[in-house]
């Protein structure tokens, strides 16, 4: 089943359990997969639907962080609830360890002197929407010195 299929069967399934937050979260993803679309003038596939939901997460984690240092709590742990709802949509992410041993092989492949930039894109471009740029960053950062 693909993604966006999953997507249409869970919304049904939220509506009748009545789990309003969790349909709140599906239902943003699926405006901004509307928008894309038209955007686009074509159906979204599942990379770019991934990376999407990553756009939504990322959101969502800003929005907790702004949430924290102000003191509500309460909003807190809804952005939390759909956060965790729109992290059972991506696939499984790849361990420290795959990770850096790619980083590593790309750093070999650019030769010496390469700058952090240049490794960067390699690997964002090799690994788009399977790993979160953040763990990118600091890997590369802690290989480059």
């Amino acid at each position: 089943m693909d993604l966006k299929s999953k997507l249409n069967e869970d919304m049904k399934k939220f509506m009748k359990e009545k789990n309003t937050k969790a349909l709140n979260a599906i239902k943003i993803l699926k405006t901004e997969m509307k928008k894309a679309e038209v955007e686009k003038q074509r159906e979204l596939n599942d990379d770019e639907i991934i990376s999407l939901i990553r756009k939504q997460i990322k959101m969502r984690q800003d929005s907790i962080e702004q949430y924290k240092s102000a003191g509500r709590e309460d909003l807190v742990s809804e952005e939390e609830y759909e956060l965790n709802i729109l992290k059972e949509y991506l696939p499984p992410e790849m361990s420290d360890e795959e990770l850096e041993k790619i980083i590593k092989n790309i750093i070999s492949d650019l030769g010496e002197n390469v700058k952090f930039g240049q490794v960067m894109g390699k690997v964002m471009k090799e690994l788009k929407g399977k790993v979160d740029g953040n763990r990118v960053n600091s890997i590369v950062k802690k290989l480059l010195g």
